[in-house]
């Protein structure tokens, strides 16, 4: 049964995005607002995602979210459906409770961390399938504005809390008040070279 949901897996995600770099996965709407080169203001409409908890570090934490997601999008639900892989991947440190230390790394006092993939367009709370796994909660995450970082390489704490901060300071300076702690949004799967990644860094806004 493993082996089977790691080759669907491995399939529909390369299916979605090479070594290359070259993706066609779905992607959420937005509207961009305002383009300041590698940072942008976006609206988002109401989004439907299937997120997850994890008490862990940061890599154990991205393997046991990454697992449940998968595995619920790929059959794991009531209707034995398989749904499209979207991008981008949401993944967030819970709480208050962030130490930033130097060189600047974003750490989690509690280890807690939620991950959510966003659910394909097409679907309602009512018609998504029922997740199997209880550790996986569907819900709508309301329509927003977002300070959006873009920027390439490895996506690890270290990157996360660097980029996190640049896009804090700028907000700082252009007196825009964030509504939320930093997310990550990865578009690309790990063995994507780094180079070529899209990775970005989500604060909420008011």
């Amino acid at each position: 049964m493993m082996k089977k949901l790691f080759s669907s897996l491995i399939s529909l995600i390369l299916a979605g995005c090479t070594v290359m770099g070259v993706r066609s996965s779905q992607e959420p709407s937005c509207q961009v607002l305002s383009d300041h080169g590698d940072i942008q203001i976006r609206a988002y409409p109401a989004l439907l995602v299937a997120e997850t908890f994890m008490e862990a570090d940061y890599a154990k934490a991205g393997n046991i979210g990454f697992k449940r997601l998968a595995g619920y999008i790929f059959g794991g639900n009531l209707q034995k459906q398989s749904m499209a892989m979207t991008a981008p991947v949401f993944r967030e440190a819970v709480g208050e409770n962030i130490a930033m230390t130097a060189p600047v790394l974003q750490q989690r006092v509690d280890g807690k961390w939620m991950m959510a993939f966003v659910m394909p367009a097409g679907y309602d709370l009512a018609t998504l399938p029922k997740p199997l796994d209880p550790e996986v909660v569907l819900k709508t995450m309301p329509a927003r504005k977002v300070a959006v970082l873009r920027y390439s390489g490895p996506l690890n704490l270290e990157s996360i809390g660097q980029n996190s901060q640049r896009l804090s300071e700028w907000l700082e300076r252009q007196g825009l008040k964030p509504l939320s702690n930093p997310r990550s949004a990865a578009y690309d799967p790990p063995w994507t070279l780094p180079a070529l990644r899209r990775n970005e860094i989500h604060i909420d806004i008011a």
